[in-house]
């Protein structure tokens, strides 16, 4: 007897529907609450809001942690947050916006906290390096459907996406760091 053998069908099939998911407004909480936070952060030493110092006395303390000229460095600190922050929280350039993050975080870790160890009760490097995780984590899972950057294929996240926003944020920081 023969018999006549249906196409195979592959055994998982990726299909895309209209509707989000629960794991997408979950992402989307994450960004917005994550990413405002730390435009807010930004927006302290860029602007004084939020109860900050502003620039110029912002720029008073990277001078004494070291960095001159102390206010451009405090331009940059502030932008990268304020910035980065934005980008993750509508999910626009994701991996680069980590890579903001990342890199102040870095700075911070280096420059102020990592000689007070792990917690936070002793001025450690806990929250930062929860900032630099969660920002890293971003990019490593993409910005959800809930996000600008869906409409780019580069910017579904992954292993490229993650490392980009590592090398990159990490660089930035040993430049910063040596001059």
């Amino acid at each position: 007897m023969h018999q006549t053998s249906a196409p195979l069908e592959p055994a998982a099939r990726h299909t895309v529907t209209p509707r989000s998911s629960a794991s997408d407004w979950g992402l989307l909480l994450i960004r917005l609450t994550f990413g405002l936070l730390m435009a807010g952060h930004g927006a302290q030493k860029l602007f004084g809001l939020f109860g900050g110092k502003g620039l110029t006395a912002t720029g008073q303390g990277f001078a004494a942690l070291g960095y001159h000229p102390g206010k451009v460095y405090a331009l940059v600190g502030g932008l990268s947050e304020f910035l980065g922050g934005l980008g993750l929280a509508v999910g626009l350039l994701t991996p680069l916006a980590a890579a903001a993050l990342v890199g102040v975080m870095i700075n911070a870790m280096v420059t102020v906290t990592g000689s007070h160890g792990l917690w936070e009760t002793r001025g450690g490097v806990e929250y930062s390096v929860c900032i630099a995780v969660v920002a890293l984590a971003v990019a490593l899972m993409g910005p959800g459907r809930l996000a600008v950057d869906r409409i780019f294929r580069w910017c579904a996240g992954g292993w490229v996406a993650g490392a980009f926003a590592l090398s990159l944020g990490g660089i930035a920081a040993a430049v910063v760091l040596s001059l």
